[in-house]
């Protein structure tokens, strides 16, 4: 050792207030000091370690050891060991890190010398004891303090189960490791250990080969399993400790994995490893969780794994052109986003969007389009109806007066290549009547199936000693010689006869007449057209239906009469009898077909909208249908394509049509489809077809049609899903549904360029090439690049808006602040109205404008919504009547104006009352503070979003006088487009399970439910928003249009895309119907009191949100506290608790409740704990987006970025590092920013006190006029009304709300909506207000009434009387008065029930039961 060393001076100076350093022991043999030291004050373990280090560093000691002397210490044991103990805790981790988990968490308290040390977990404190942690802690304790005390590890008995599991599973993984890090290390050729320290995300390295999550048991033990994760959720224990929950599935099945974090640095590697989407590979020990009763997985190594994905790796790629989305109605399974992005990751160049009927997955695909750069072939899959079908095949000039052959069969099945002929029957017709007859059973040499036995009675004995087809075909030919033919549905009969003709060698080509055809022209009144429908129509006899001879009589008596109803129509000549077809026409009648439209280029594009329009609204039977004849109309710019099994050429070929037929249909398509055998399987099953060897002959004839036509042939996947184990999702749809086969699915997945190759191998290399590769990328050379929905804002244009809102604005404002505009007024309106011209928004302004002003002029008040009360410039229009500047005084004579600019008062009508200074006049007070950059953005050029509230009984007119502004073809209600939710698709998977006697797990059910969620259901339309197309264009260059939820019966029109999808582009009006206006309305013509007396300041009216003392009652027997029951947006239990929580006592604090309650993670787990705990008050929180803003900007941050803070936090964005910087810098308090970072969605502060206004004067009424506001609720909650519950009084009452109150969770949305009345009833008989029994002549239909007796309830608050009866015994007792219980029933067209109803309540008391009795009890005065 060098004397000559020192330590720096400085370094004992400053310790020298904590210890001072009374000896230095030196143990010279193993180089070690111990310094004993004298306490002064206190000095941390950390500290102590700090100097020992230092010093043995310096002086290259092996150790120092610190030492307190014992009398220098002050403290007693207990109370050293717990003021030590978080040191105590960090030394001892510090040097046995596997203790981290463990002791973090822990608790410590010294009992009788013994220093009780209670971990969270049994395992955890075996663990700690088996490592000695003891002994190690009572070391230190030794070591530092100089005392000798025992300690002792235990559990905290509550601890959760689920960490015990964990810790089981965690210590046997930690002895395998140990063990297996003492083997020797295997070496590669270069002599290095095989790591993967990217790939691993938790515990050791392992390769062990994955098990199928399905092969699972109870007894598996350990295992590893692969597969994708989803599901992630992170919590906090109660007992503060942090678990990692989420599924994993390897589409076999799906289970649950756990893991309790150990340390804090665990937490930043899991959670960013372990997402939802990332595939990955667990090795854990498999236990049944009896938390959530099932089995989970507790990992002990996690890496991640390589998914094995489907790549074409093909030189040439194809092009899918026939795919479906999710917007095919229960039916597609993937999203258009996930096939682009599957079509850009197999580098093919285009995907075509063809769903059924629809182009609903426009707007989505497109949008995919532009971020992964795949080219859509814009498309649909149509219902096409031949509406020129012909009745006549083969047609000849010839008389209908001539001979003519009407012949049946009856057959083995459906298929005329596999099912053979059982029985030809046949009857010759001449002048009216018949002339010859023919019959024959024959031996189809198979055995009859055992359906077919039961349609037709024909017996495999019948036919066994029978000649064969090619006996008796040449007879029946011979029979019907060179005569048309007719038969019912000819294309079967004759597929039949054509097939087995050609097998025997035979000619057949004679003119062919189809009386189903004929019959849907002809009897137009039938839905069905079915032989013994129309047998039974025309009074003709059907005895043996289903008999070739009895059913071939009846035939040709119906063309008999047929002939004659041709004859009055003016067609004497089977040449002419296909002008009937063209004449009567029909979409409803004629077979349906699948096609394919492929969009061109623009034209077509507006053409293919014109026609998904047309198929909607004009030819929409029960799928929206397109007539070819209007398809020969708009098919420019379209390609059209012939579609799956379910197409015309596809259907021609498998029932036989005759050649030219088929030839001369396939010659309408401008390209032929065939598609994998795979997808038409199911014709096999159903036996239209032998084998997969006659599916593949189909579409050989296909490819040697479209050759012979020199039309192109591709092959399509019919696309419906993206891998083969998405089937899954697709059948437990289809079964929900009630389809039989939807077990038995088609392979309808997105399919590579080899897939597809192989597929249609069997059609020879060159030609399976063409179809699959060259031919779909050459129709893809005609696609030109097609912008689905324009860019471009298209606003309605009302020449001179500009001018007249300036001058109405302008014009408001002098008429309230002066002639000279206060400087915040001036600069405000130079803002808002710079911002609204310049952008094109006046007209939106002056549309709401006058929309309002005829609702006002018809005597119905109009609410705002939304953020247009941010807007000065719509108050002074008169389109809102919240007023957005900063509070302030304003004289209505003088227009004196005092303004409160330092956000001390957050409203004026929270103002004192107070006179003008200058002429004494009573000031009003008005102002709420609301920025406009709320409403139009910073920059002012955000499209505004008006929403107007009209009473509901008002809101048709809205509507119609919107018409009258724009015109009817330029108005369109806004649609919506409904997709399967969460709820609705577990209902689907359990009801799919549970008939299979299947049980899955969470796991599995929660994988299951994302697969089937947004699939789409139905359409719909917005509550109240219409779409406004301007003058300069139409609906076509933007959307088809429909009726909503398909409705024929509707008189509705919406738009066909979603209307997000085109609210930037086109002027969405918001015109809802609302409760608020028509209550207000109602009290109005109640009370002849005006609303806008009304003041916003009433005391008594105020402290309704507090107390009930107001109402002179005392409510806390049904658990209320306040007088806000009934009160919009106030009376929930909800908001009540808000209410009694806070103790609002301004205006401004209730417009706070308003923003808090419609918020979401505002309330609760936010502005909720921080009042409770003092943290903060009501007026301090978060509650509305607009508070964010201002609170920043009067707080110094800069406005720009206080607008970003508040746009950001309202969209539950939290804050960037950057944003949260920036109001540390200002002194923000940690409360406020962390609070921030809380908050999902916030409520418009305009929108809040647009609410707050309405919900006050409805409360004031409560005060002052209760019979007016009961008898006004009473009416509007009409339909849960009940009024034989509430006659009874208020005891009564009250038991049913206990008996209601004792279901909680449990109680039905029905009773949840009585037990709201039950509470404002019992409040009104509190109040001494009597409801009386309904009456049969002095109650209303459906309006309650204020009588000087009480409220008189209507005829419909009987339960089950319903308005349509109240309104016919209201309008027939203005006749005469009812003389019996059954001249009411007959008169007012009453049930039997509704008269026991209203017996039951007493309203027919006095009257008789029927006239008889009434004409009796007249007695004498029947001769007066």
């Amino acid at each position: 050792m060098q004397n000559d060393m020192k330590l720096d001076s400085n370094f004992f100076l400053q310790y020298k207030d904590k210890f001072e350093l009374k000896k230095i022991r030196v143990l010279k043999k193993t180089r070690e000091w111990e310094l004993i030291i004298s306490l002064k004050g206190f000095i941390s373990i950390p500290e102590l370690g700090e100097i020992e280090s230092t010093i043995a560093e310096y002086f290259k000691l092996n150790k120092v050891r610190i030492i307190i002397d014992e009398s220098s210490v002050s403290l007693s044991a207990d109370e050293l060991i717990k003021s030590y103990w978080e040191d105590l805790k960090k030394a001892v981790i510090a040097s046995n890190p596997s203790f981290t988990g463990f002791l973090m968490d822990s608790n410590v308290q010294l009992e009788n010398n013994i220093i009780k040390i209670t971990v969270k977990s049994e395992e955890a404190a075996k663990y700690l004891t088996s490592k000695k942690c003891n002994d190690i802690i009572s070391r230190y304790i030794s070591d530092y303090f100089n005392i000798s005390l025992h300690v002792s590890i235990c559990a905290d008995s509550e601890e959760n189960y689920c960490e015990d599991e964990y810790l089981k599973c965690y210590f046997e993984e930690e002895n395998k490791i140990i063990t297996e890090a003492l083997k020797p290390v295997k070496s590669d050729s270069n002599g290095k250990s095989k790591e993967s320290k990217d790939e691993l995300i938790m515990g050791r390295p392992f390769k062990d080969t994955p098990v199928s999550i399905a092969s699972i048991t109870e007894d598996s033990g350990r295992v590893t399993i692969q597969g994708c994760i989803f599901n992630t959720e992170i919590k906090t224990l109660n007992n503060g400790r942090t678990i990692i929950t989420f599924n994993i599935t390897d589409n076999t099945n799906s289970i649950t994995a756990k893991i309790f974090l150990k340390e804090e640095n665990d937490f930043a590697k899991l959670t960013s490893n372990i997402t939802d989407g990332r595939y990955i590979a667990v090795k854990g020990d498999i236990q049944y969780d009896k938390f959530i009763k099932e089995l989970v997985i507790f990992p002990v190594g996690i890496t991640a794994a390589e998914k094995s994905m489907r790549t074409d790796n093909a030189e040439v790629k194809r092009v899918e052109l026939h795919a479906h989305t999710g917007m095919s109605a229960m039916d597609g399974i993937c999203s258009a986003s996930d096939l682009v992005k599957r079509a850009k990751a197999w580098g093919h160049k285009a995907v075509a969007i063809t769903d059924h009927g629809v182009v609903q997955a426009y707007p989505e695909a497109y949008e995919a389009s532009k971020i992964h750069g795949v080219k859509i072939i814009y498309g649909v899959e149509g219902y096409f109806v031949n509406d020129g079908v012909p009745i006549v095949y083969n047609a000849v000039n010839r008389s209908l007066e001539e001979e003519f052959t009407v012949f049946d069969i009856e057959t083995t099945g459906l298929s005329p290549i596999k099912d053979k002929i059982t029985e030809i029957g046949a009857v010759k017709i001449k002048n009216g009547r018949i002339t010859d007859r023919f019959s024959e059973l024959i031996n189809p040499e198979i055995p009859i199936p055992d359906n077919i036995t039961r349609l037709t009675g024909i017996t495999d004995s019948m036919v066994k000693d029978k000649p064969a087809i090619r006996e008796i075909l040449p007879k029946f030919l011979e029979f019907a010689g060179d005569s048309p033919l007719i038969a019912h549905n000819a294309n079967f009969d004759s597929g039949f006869i054509r097939a087995k003709a050609a097998e025997s060698g035979l000619a057949f080509d004679n003119t062919i007449i189809d009386t189903l055809q004929m019959s849907r022209v002809l009897l137009t009144g039938l839905k069905k057209h079915k032989l013994n429908i129309i047998c039974e129509y025309l009074g003709i006899g059907l005895e043996n239906h289903h008999r070739a001879a009895d059913d071939a009589k009846a035939t040709a008596e119906i063309m008999l009469k047929f002939i004659e109803m041709m004859k009055d129509k003016g067609i004497n000549d089977i040449a002419d009898i296909n002008k009937l077809s063209l004449a009567g026409r029909s979409h409803k009648t004629g077979e349906s077909y699948h096609i394919i439209l492929l969009v061109k280029n623009m034209t077509g594009l507006r053409n293919l909208y014109k026609l998904i329009s047309m198929s909607h609204l004009d030819f929409f039977y029960k799928k929206p249908r397109l007539p070819k004849s209007l398809l020969v109309q708009y098919r420019e710019g379209l390609l059209i394509g012939s579609a799956c099994e379910s197409g015309e050429v596809f259907r021609n070929i498998l029932n036989n049509l005759d050649e030219n037929t088929i030839i001369e249909n396939a010659r309408f398509y401008d390209y032929l489809e065939i598609q994998p055998n795979g997808n038409n399987e199911f014709l096999v099953r159903n036996g239209m077809v032998a084998n997969k060897g006659e599916l593949e002959a189909i579409n050989r004839r296909i490819v040697e049609l479209g050759k012979n036509l020199n039309k192109m042939v591709v092959a399509t996947g019919d696309v419906h899903f993206l891998e083969p184990e998405d089937e899954i999702y697709r059948r437990i749809i289809m079964a929900g549904q009630g389809y039989s086969d939807a077990d038995e699915q088609a392979p309808l997945y997105f399919k590579t360029t080899d897939e597809m190759l192989e597929e249609f191998e069997y059609l020879g290399r060159e030609t399976a090439f063409s179809v699959v590769v060259r031919n779909p990328n050459r129709i893809l050379e005609q696609i030109e690049d097609i912008i689905p929905i324009p860019e471009d804002t298209y606003p309605p244009k009302i020449e001179g808006a500009e001018e007249q809102i300036r001058e109405m604005t302008m014009k408001k404002a002098h008429e309230l602040y002066g002639e000279i505009l206060p400087e915040v007024v001036e600069k405000r309106l130079d803002k808002e109205l710079n911002s609204i011209i310049n952008n094109g928004y006046a007209v939106m302004y002056l549309i709401a404008q006058k929309l309002v002003a005829k609702s006002m002029a018809d005597g119905y008040l109009v609410g705002s919504r939304g953020s247009v009360g941010s807007s000065f410039v719509a108050t002074m229009c008169d389109i809102t009547e919240v007023n957005p500047l900063p509070p302030h005084y304003l004289c209505p004579k003088c227009k004196y104006s005092r303004f409160f600019l330092d956000g001390s008062i957050e409203s004026g009508a929270d103002l004192s009352d107070e006179n003008c200074p200058q002429c004494g006049t009573a000031l009003r007070k008005e102002g709420h503070d609301i920025p406009f950059e709320m409403f139009l953005g910073f920059e002012g050029d955000k499209e505004p979003d008006i929403d107007l509230n009209f009473a509901g009984e008002y809101q048709p007119e809205a509507h119609k006088y919107t018409e009258e502004l724009f015109g009817k073809g330029n108005v369109f209600r806004a649609g919506t487009i409904g997709t399967i939710a969460e709820k609705t698709a577990y209902g689907f998977i359990k009801k799919y399970y549970e008939e299979k006697g299947i049980k899955i797990n969470n796991a599995e059910a929660n994988r299951l439910i994302k697969g089937c969620t947004g699939i789409k259901r139905t359409t719909g339309q917005h509550p109240g928003g219409v779409m406004i197309v301007p003058d300069y264009t139409d609906i076509y260059n933007f959307t088809p249009i429909q009726r909503p939820a398909d409705d024929p019966s509707s008189n509705i029109t919406t738009t066909h895309f979603d209307y997000h999808s085109i609210s930037g582009r086109l002027l969405k009006l918001d015109i809802l119907g609302h409760d608020v206006p028509s209550i207000i309305r109602m009290l109005e013509d109640i009370t002849g009191f005006g609303v806008n007396n009304i003041p916003l300041d009433d005391s008594r009216t105020m402290s309704l949100f507090t107390s009930a003392e107001a109402l002179g009652v005392n409510l806390e027997d049904i658990d209320c506290k306040v007088g806000s029951l009934g009160i919009p947006e106030f009376g929930t239990k909800f908001v009540r608790q808000m209410l009694m929580d806070t103790q609002p006592g301004t205006f401004a604090e209730l417009v706070r409740i308003s923003g808090l309650s419609h918020g979401t993670d505002v309330w609760l787990n936010n502005a909720q704990e921080l009042i409770k705990s003092g943290t903060a008050t009501l007026k301090e929180v978060i509650a509305t987006r607009d508070d964010i803003m201002l609170f920043l900007i009067y707080k110094g941050v800069n406005p720009r970025t206080s607008f970003k803070i508040a746009e950001n936090v309202r969209k539950g964005r939290g804050l960037t590092p950057e944003y949260e910087a920036a109001m540390k810098e200002q002194n923000i308090p940690e409360w406020y920013i962390e609070s921030c970072k809380k908050v999902k969605y916030l409520f418009p502060k305009a929108h809040a006190t647009a609410y707050v206004m309405m919900s006050f004067r409805v409360a004031y009424y409560k005060v002052y006029y209760p019979e007016a506001f009961y008898a006004t609720y009473y009416t509007v909650k009409l339909d849960d009304f009940d009024a034989d519950l509430f006659i009874k009084g208020k005891e009564a009452i009250r038991a049913k709300w206990i008996e209601i109150d004792k279901l909680g969770n449990n109680a039905t949305a029905k009773e949840k909506n009585l037990m709201t009345l039950i509470e404002v009833v019992y409040e009104m008989y509190l109040r001494g207000i009597k409801l009386l029994p309904v009456d049969l002549y002095k109650s209303d239909a459906k309006k309650f009434l204020v009588t000087k007796e009480g409220i008189l309830p209507p005829l419909a608050s009987l339960q089950g009387v319903g308005t349509s009866a109240a309104q016919n015994i209201a309008c027939t007792r203005q006749e005469s008065c009812f003389i019996s219980m059954d001249d009411l029933r007959e008169r007012a067209r009453l049930s039997k029930t509704v008269i026991e109803i209203l017996k039951n309540h007493g309203c027919l008391e006095g009257l008789p039961e029927s006239n008889q009795l009434s004409l009796f009890s007249a007695g004498g005065n029947l001769g007066v």
